[in-house]
């Protein structure tokens, strides 16, 4: 089973981000998707250095993907999707506006971003050239067996959400910015204070969701931890992780050794819960069960969520 990296979903500065793609060169992933998915007015403090990071790369002989924004709205967002494709490498669509802008017969890669919960949808991107779909995070397990195998059989590769704070919404309004007192178009780039997303509570005090400008996510991390094997025999090719501020090359390494056989499924939670210590775990939606669920255990405590 692969490791694919998906884009980084915050705002970093543009040194932080640069040194993430240079460390992903030398970290056990097969393929890293850069670029700009959440917000476009993020997307000039770091554009000039993409192609530095794609050509690193591939010197390291990692796949190299650009996505797409995942809501497309002003002239100058489609502007941007039209230019993806002269970036020379392989485009992961987020929104299905993207497809209007990409040359005929290209092939592309679909994001998690993008509902594809049937065979009828799956079919339909694989006829417009789809040959990579990353499922959304929340279907079951039983829809992933499903749709996996209907991907083999339309030569469609099939991965799923492996590790990150789930993205669960995109709106036309900017959370970060609404809470400083801020416009959308005024917002002075709030978003880059939390480089994880600010957690929202309720109003009890208990942990509920994260927000990142316009996007909201889950409090949680969705791990997948516990499901691998289960994944593997139903065919799912590759785990998707999606960056995190804190020791991010280090959990790509234990979730290689997951996917290796070197470790188990706990001895991985607990790795990342020392990598990390902030990073609270969650089944995701694997189970079927509620979202935020964790069937592991606590960080050394031997105890279940």
């Amino acid at each position: 089973m692969d490791l694919t990296v998906g884009p980084n979903q915050f705002f970093w500065a543009a040194d932080r981000w640069a040194a993430l793609y240079a460390d992903l060169a030398n970290a056990p992933v097969d393929r890293v998707i850069v670029g700009e998915l959440v917000c476009s007015k993020r997307l000039p403090f770091y554009q000039d250095r993409l192609l530095e990071a794609i050509s690193t790369l591939q010197a390291a002989h990692k796949k190299v993907l650009v996505t797409s924004l995942a809501l497309v709205t002003l002239k100058r967002e489609r502007k941007l999707t039209s230019e993806l494709a002269d970036l020379g490498v392989e485009v992961e669509v987020n929104d299905l506006t993207a497809l209007t802008y990409l040359p005929d017969g290209i092939r592309f890669s679909v994001g998690p971003l993008v509902n594809v919960y049937n065979e009828g949808t799956l079919s339909w991107l694989a006829s417009k050239g789809a040959t990579r779909v990353c499922l959304p995070p929340e279907l079951p397990m039983a829809s992933i067996k499903i749709l996996a195998t209907a991907g083999a059989e339309l030569g469609v590769t099939i991965e799923v959400w492996g590790h990150g704070r789930v993205p669960l919404a995109i709106s036309g309004r900017c959370y970060h910015a609404r809470l400083h007192g801020r416009t959308k178009d005024n917002c002075q780039f709030a978003c880059e204070d939390d480089a994880d997303g600010l957690e929202v509570r309720t109003l009890d005090d208990q942990p509920f969701l994260a927000m990142n400008g316009v996007q909201t996510l889950s409090d949680s991390y969705a791990s997948a931890v516990h499901h691998v094997d289960a994944l593997k025999d139903a065919g799912v090719a590759a785990l998707r992780l999606s960056p995190q501020s804190t020791g991010f090359v280090e959990i790509c390494h234990v979730y290689r050794q997951l996917l290796d056989g070197e470790q188990d499924g706990d001895n991985i939670a607990d790795a990342i819960g020392h990598i990390a210590k902030n990073t609270r775990l969650s089944d995701g939606f694997l189970s079927g069960a509620r979202g935020v669920d964790w069937s592991g255990q606590l960080p050394g405590s031997g105890e279940g969520r």
